[in-house]
């Protein structure tokens, strides 16, 4: 997909996002799917971690890298037996790194419903902001 506009916040998070996907793909291992909504005042990033238990779910930043990690435990009684497993059991963790335009000291993370919402606020110097412009009463230069 070509995009034709650019966006600072996520060029960074954008190519960083692709390449983790790639590499998780490509070594076969579970995949913690997400959304990355950019709005005016944060960026919003939600992660489907279904039949997880919330006690398991960590979110750390660290010189500007966002971890989710998250596990999900055997649930198989003695009595019984398996005998299909494509549910991926074990820790699954994500990695995003954080654009310098976010405010990685103000996070904030809710889990509801098998999501895992992380709001990232944008800095105030970042924001878009409307440029005022100066005008003169000048004469023009004569050549």
């Amino acid at each position: 997909m070509l995009l034709t506009s650019i966006d600072p916040f996520f060029q960074e998070f954008e190519r960083q996002f692709n390449r983790l996907t790639r590499q998780t793909l490509d070594s076969g291992s579970a995949v913690m799917p997400m959304d990355g909504l950019r709005r005016d005042d944060d960026v919003l990033l939600r992660f489907d971690l279904p039949g997880i238990d919330p006690e398991s779910i960590e979110v750390t930043v660290d010189r500007g890298v966002l971890s989710v990690s998250a596990g999900r435990e055997q649930e198989i009684a003695e009595n019984e037996r398996l005998f299909v497993r494509e549910r991926p059991m074990g820790t699954f963790t994500r990695r995003v790194y954080l654009s310098e335009h976010l405010d990685a000291d103000k996070i904030d993370a809710g889990y509801a419903n098998g999501v895992l919402t992380v709001r990232i606020p944008v800095l105030e110097r970042a924001k878009p902001r409307k440029v005022a412009i100066q005008r003169s009463e000048s004469k023009a230069i004569k050549a």
